[in-house]
């Protein structure tokens, strides 16, 4: 009789290494998208030339958001290649994948030295970076909590969002310092691609050290067959997912908007407004490892319910504070206070979801749920926000539309099932 294959047994802890090959696709799609947003003006300008700036500015953003179309795709595809054949082969191919738009951006000669085939190959890397950047959430997930001991599962897992504010931050700082030292024209003619060489220098080592990562699901654990009851927990999980992941998404779209409120919106100065992402990139990769570390002694749903109750509270009262004083200070300090509350629970939302999830269908039903959330709420919200705020004359819509969807995403966050294998502490959302 052959014997069957189980899983590698639990580690006592992950290695830097181990973590780093997990997030390090994920903190690049981060950093890329926050950088195309800094600079679409001078990417617009090199790969778009229209009739106005205006006209080239649209034409860069429209080309920005098609990478939210092949989200979907991906997800279902790469993601349900983790179920099948591995969560190790899926983290390759996504990575290699993502390689190719952030080389795009990084070497592709502009249209006055080209012509069409430019924004063509813009385009195409684009579409091919949305198809891996849909494949890419779900297999390293599921690697994190299936590699991590499962007493640390809630800290190593909130790595996935951590490692979001880490690009954040980063890119931050790049693109201040650029903004700062930099002349307009430099800024055009090359400077906004610095961000994207610094990304393409790092995608060697992302590929050597997820090469060396050690796979997670047996095979044994492939397409395994579920019960009823395993199969009523599954849709549960999704949908309550769904929700909490509209939430979290919504959040991250406004916080992504930010400096350009800050500074459009608000009329900021920009280097003041690019401490909006700064901000947002320090107090949120230091909430969502606390919250993950929490979420190990206390449970989940008490680091997911309780925090996001306090965020859902303070939201309006810290915009209406930073619309009337317009200061630095105010900018700051909105930031950090809703960035904290914010990231306290999402990293930690993830993890439950995850682990909601039966392995043998993990990587793939994750993967399509944050995908089609991401590609719904945050790929609109920076328009749907300043499209109201035109209509309406109203600068607090970015707080309405997070409140409304924070509020449902709270809902489904306290309707989801404890998770965490062990609770040292009181649980007082049990």
């Amino acid at each position: 009789m052959t014997a069957q294959v189980q899983s590698p047994p639990a580690p006592t802890r992950l290695t830097v290494r181990q973590v780093a090959a997990a997030v390090v696709g994920n903190a690049l799609e981060f950093f890329d998208f926050i950088s195309y947003a800094f600079f679409a003006v001078q990417i617009g300008q090199t790969f778009f030339p229209g009739h106005s700036a205006f006209q080239s500015l649209m034409l860069s953003l429209m080309t920005f958001g098609v990478g939210f179309i092949g989200r979907p795709v991906g997800a279902v595809v790469i993601g349900a290649y983790g179920d099948r054949v591995g969560r190790k082969p899926a983290m390759i191919l996504s990575f290699l994948m993502m390689s190719v738009g952030v080389l795009a951006m990084a070497v592709t000669p502009s249209y006055a030295q080209i012509g069409m085939a430019a924004p063509i190959i813009v385009l195409v890397a684009r579409l091919v970076q949305g198809f891996a950047l849909g494949g890419e959430v779900g297999p390293t997930t599921a690697f994190l909590i299936e590699a991590s001991p499962p007493l640390r599962r809630g800290f190593y897992g909130c790595w996935q969002y951590g490692s979001q504010n880490l690009a954040h931050l980063a890119a931050g700082l790049i693109g201040l310092a650029l903004a700062s030292y930099m002349s307009a024209a430099t800024l055009s003619a090359w400077g906004w691609r610095i961000p994207f060489l610094i990304g393409a220098c790092v995608l060697p080592v992302g590929f050597l050290i997820r090469s060396g990562l050690t796979e997670t699901l047996a095979p044994t654990e492939r397409r395994a067959p579920r019960t009823p009851e395993d199969q009523a927990a599954f849709r549960r999980a999704v949908i309550l997912g769904f929700a909490m992941l509209c939430s979290t998404t919504v959040s991250f779209g406004v916080f992504t908007f930010m400096t350009t409120y800050a500074a459009a919106i608000l009329h900021m100065p920009q280097k003041i407004a690019f401490g909006a992402t700064i901000t947002w990139g320090a107090f949120g990769l230091m909430a969502s490892l606390a919250g993950g570390a929490l979420s190990d002694r206390f449970g989940r749903k008490v680091v997911m319910v309780w925090p996001r109750l306090a965020f859902l509270v303070l939201i309006l009262p810290c915009f209406i504070w930073l619309a009337r004083a317009r200061t630095a200070e105010a900018l700051i300090l909105t930031v950090a206070v809703l960035t904290t509350l914010s990231c306290l629970s999402a990293g930690v939302g993830l993890v439950c979801l995850t682990e909601s999830i039966p392995k043998s269908v993990r990587s793939g039903s994750l993967a399509t749920t944050y995908a089609i959330a991401i590609a719904v709420f945050n790929g609109t919200v920076q328009l749907l926000v300043t499209w109201l705020i035109k209509v309406t004359g109203d600068v607090l819509w970015p707080a309405y539309y997070m409140a409304g969807a924070t509020a449902l995403g709270l809902i489904a966050m306290a309707l989801m099932r404890e998770t965490a294998p062990v609770k040292r502490g009181l649980n007082w959302a049990a």
